[in-house]
């Protein structure tokens, strides 16, 4: 079945008048109600399913992620946000306009209804992924929303890690649109309409542009590398590993029923880390693979074989000493040194010009999925925090997001809607 682009719609338009584009929208939509689903264009993900797209999705190229804070107190007016952004997010990702009107298509002398900056462009596999933040049930004490008991147990405010170094204005949030591309310009444009289109209810509190992603989520995916030049990765969660992805990163059934509305849902970390970069360029290239603990030509961890062998921690070194070092990352980092618990990481470099001083503010904009951070980030967290060298000497932590990932949006649903269900 052919398909009408919001190109060929608005193109239509201009030709025969908005009405006979209105007609003709009228029509395509009648008959794929009675003729089934729409052909999906080869460069788009679908945003309704059983989960939300964006996580197990294969990492896109580029990502935009904003967190932001609701400032109606109103409980209608919030579910009115939901459902406004829902709309928005399934034309968006299946590369249509924001929007009945779109870009160009409305009244002459009112605002569009679409920015207009993606009009040529494909959707380059945008996916939204949409999370609460604690402070969304919650604030000063005091309950928001109705929401009194809804807030899941597992949604904690992340402890003060040691060497944290938290900007405010980095931090935190009551909603998070996390929006992955292979076109930077779709992913800018996307979340520049959802906040938009919720202006006078909700504020941007932060935001973060990440280019080269650091993670691969799909086995067909390269593991790409990070900033100070190693694979970033290698033993990531994939999209194939059914089993790891039910143990690790999916919230199980069976929760109380005021939390049952994240059955099948995840939980996203984000943190902005920082790398001391000037500093990294001048260690030797023997230090930074003992700090690692993998070789930076292939991955390889430094007890041999290739980048995605498994690292022997036994292994003798010199003096005596084990061969991957202690205190290296991939040691602490690893499933045999954290209770055996994984992560679906989604991470990004970023590159925020410098920092007034001649060093660049630069770094890794780490974003993982996980079941239940208390069990699945803050131990290994803490224990990176305290023992990991690079961790101590090479990073800083500066920005920082707990956020409940609902399951995925069904065909009439909106985002979140089982949170408001009576």
């Amino acid at each position: 079945m052919s398909t009408v682009s919001r190109r060929g719609l608005l193109s239509l338009a201009g030709a025969g008048g908005v009405g006979a584009a209105a007609g003709l929208a009228a029509g395509i939509l009648g008959r794929d109600a009675a003729a089934g689903p729409a052909e999906v264009p080869a460069d788009t993900v679908p945003f309704h399913g059983e989960r939300q797209s964006g996580i197990t999705t294969p990492a896109q190229d580029r990502l935009h992620m904003a967190a932001f804070d609701v400032i109606t107190e109103d409980r209608a007016e919030l579910i009115a946000l939901l459902k406004d952004w829902t709309e928005a997010a399934a034309a968006l990702t299946a590369g249509r306009e924001a929007g009945a009107t779109g870009a160009v298509g409305g009244p002459y002398d009112a605002p569009p209804e679409d920015t207009g900056e993606a009009m040529g462009l494909a959707a380059g596999r945008l996916t939204l992924t949409f999370g609460f933040g604690a402070s969304l049930f919650e604030k000063g004490g005091s309950a928001r929303f109705g929401l009194e008991g809804r807030r899941p147990a597992a949604l904690i405010d992340l402890p003060h890690f040691p060497g944290d170094q938290l900007q405010e204005q980095r931090t935190g949030g009551d909603l998070v649109v996390q929006a992955c591309s292979d076109d930077p310009q779709v992913a800018v444009h996307a979340v520049r309409n959802l906040a938009r289109i919720v202006f006078g209810k909700a504020q941007v509190r932060w935001s973060q542009l990440g280019f080269g992603r650091t993670a691969s989520t799909s086995r067909a995916q390269q593991t790409p590398r990070n900033l100070f030049g190693f694979k970033d990765g290698t033993s990531n969660v994939k999209s194939e590993d059914t089993g790891l992805l039910n143990d690790h990163v999916w919230v199980p059934a069976g929760a109380p029923a005021p939390e049952a509305w994240m059955d099948g849902g995840s939980y996203l970390v984000a943190r902005r880390i920082r790398m001391h970069i000037e500093i990294w360029d001048r260690t030797s290239l023997r230090e930074q693979e003992g700090l690692i603990g993998r070789t930076k030509s292939e991955g390889a961890p430094l007890s041999g074989g290739t980048e995605f062998s498994a690292p022997d921690f036994d292994a003798p070194g010199r003096a005596g000493e084990p061969l991957i070092a202690t205190s290296s990352h991939v040691r602490l980092a690893h499933p045999s040194h954290n209770n055996g618990v994984h992560m679906l990481r989604r991470g990004y470099n970023y590159t925020d010009g410098s920092d007034g001083l001649g060093h660049l503010d630069a770094g890794l904009f780490f974003i993982a999925f996980v079941k239940d951070p208390r069990t699945h980030y803050v131990p290994m967290q803490l224990a990176m925090a305290r023992k990991d060298t690079l961790a101590v000497e090479y990073l800083e932590h500066t920005g920082s997001g707990l956020f409940a990932v609902p399951p995925g949006v069904q065909q009439g649903g909106f985002v979140g809607e089982r949170l408001f269900a009576t």
